[in-house]
């Protein structure tokens, strides 16, 4: 969790210095809060681990798009990855050119390379041979060429949970890297591609350094044999993946991260790429909700049922994942194992089983931790639920960066 957070022992727990009950009250809960600092923080150790190597940090659009959070991105000196276009025009709209974004995805319509080639984006990451023919023909026909990097696929396990593995020959993204060097010839004598890059991207919520620093060597051995064949490559994108510790155990840090990815490129001409998302703003979030219930079972369960639901935080219900849960005024006395749940009509609406906890009352303000990252940006409106209200701490003052959907706002697109 980030150092921006803390318990205070009259104002209970603090963002920056900033009282969580205060943001509460005034925009009311469920709500999103997040730490300016903590993004800076993350940003800037990422950054300074390069220690003068030429590279780009392209910001994870989907880890969280939020204008503001992607406006402090770009003022920080950041770049970006889009992964559909509307995170390109969330982009575009937050004052990046379209030489300051990769575009990625594994699925991209046709509609959206001729965009794409319109652009010029400093590189499209290409999928597929199947891509690269689709590609072509656009680019040809519009008598440009377009900057591809290619997506390669190295069968490395990343060890994360396989729902966010994308670095196995069974995952559906990239090509096989034995095929890379066929393709990447291929594309120097093509019309509309220039070959500019080789990416590789294994996976999310990677906790050791070994599967990345392996992922590495591989992407780093074929940029290092293309160079020899003349195919005129610019940089290395070595994607994300970093994981962040949301149970407390110990994680690699951001630096250690960065230097296991410049040993790895060694003494390579080339522009070192990263897209990292949760590891900048995963830790600087959380989710602020009210408890409705508590329900004892005789002889069975404790039910904590929370105002938030998997309409506001999608991940334990999608991935099983782990938040660290407590109340923003702590009670005296001991803590009691519950199930922490949300008010949706689902099962898998839980944010925790069998969770110990400090004793909490009907009424009582808990927060979600490290919800920076693939949390508001999942949400739903499943039950008819408005999205909820976000806020961004900055300077010891904080300000609505979203305010609450209506649902005169849910509803407009309904005839």
């Amino acid at each position: 969790m980030s150092e921006s957070f803390h318990q205070h022992p009259l104002r209970g727990l603090t963002v920056d210095g900033v009282a969580i009950d205060e943001v509460a009250r005034a925009l009311g809960t469920p709500c999103y809060i997040y730490s300016a600092a903590a993004i800076r923080d993350a940003w800037q150790a990422l950054d300074g681990a390069f220690a003068g190597r030429p590279h780009a940090i392209h910001y994870a659009l989907k880890a969280n798009s939020t204008l503001a959070i992607v406006r402090l991105m770009r003022a920080l000196g950041s770049h970006v990855d889009a992964n559909s276009m509307g995170e390109v025009d969330v982009a575009l709209r937050c004052g990046f050119t379209p030489r300051e974004i990769v575009f990625t995805g594994v699925g991209k319509s046709s509609a959206e390379l001729e965009r794409a080639v319109a652009l010029d984006f400093h590189a499209i990451n290409v999928e597929s041979p199947g891509e690269l023919d689709r590609l072509d023909r656009i680019a040809a026909a519009k008598g440009v060429k377009a900057r591809v990097a290619l997506r390669v696929n190295p069968d490395i396990d990343a060890e994360s949970h396989p729902h966010i593995s994308t670095g196995l020959r069974d995952n559906k993204f990239g090509v096989p890297i034995a095929l890379a060097r066929e393709l990447f010839v291929d594309m120097t004598r093509r019309a509309g591609l220039t070959p500019v890059g080789v990416h590789i991207h294994i996976g999310s919520q990677i906790t050791t350094l070994a599967p990345l620093a392996k992922a590495a060597h591989a992407a780093s051995a074929l940029a290092r044999e293309l160079l020899a064949l003349g195919v005129p490559l610019e940089q290395i994108d070595f994607g994300g993946g970093l994981g962040i510790s949301y149970d407390e155990t110990p994680v690699p840090d951001r630096a250690a991260y960065v230097r296991t990815l410049v040993e790895a490129a060694g003494d390579i001409p080339l522009t070192l790429a990263i897209e990292p998302g949760r590891s900048i703003v995963g830790p600087a979030g959380v989710l602020v909700s009210t408890v409705v219930d508590i329900k004892h079972v005789p002889g069975g369960r404790r039910f904590v049922v929370l105002d938030a639901g998997m309409t506001e935080l999608m991940r334990p219900a999608l991935y099983g994942a782990y938040h660290r849960i407590e109340p923003v005024r702590p009670r005296a006395g001991a803590s009691e194992p519950a199930d922490v749940v949300g008010p949706i009509c689902e099962s898998t609406d839980r944010f925790a089983r069998d969770r110990a906890l400090a004793p909490l009352e009907v009424g009582d303000l808990v927060v979600v931790r490290d919800v920076g990252a693939y949390g508001a940006v999942l949400g739903s409106t499943y039950l008819r639920r408005p999205l909820p209200p976000e806020a961004l701490v900055d300077g010891g003052t904080w300000t609505t960066i979203r305010r609450r959907q209506t649902l005169d706002e849910l509803l407009q697109l309904e005839a």
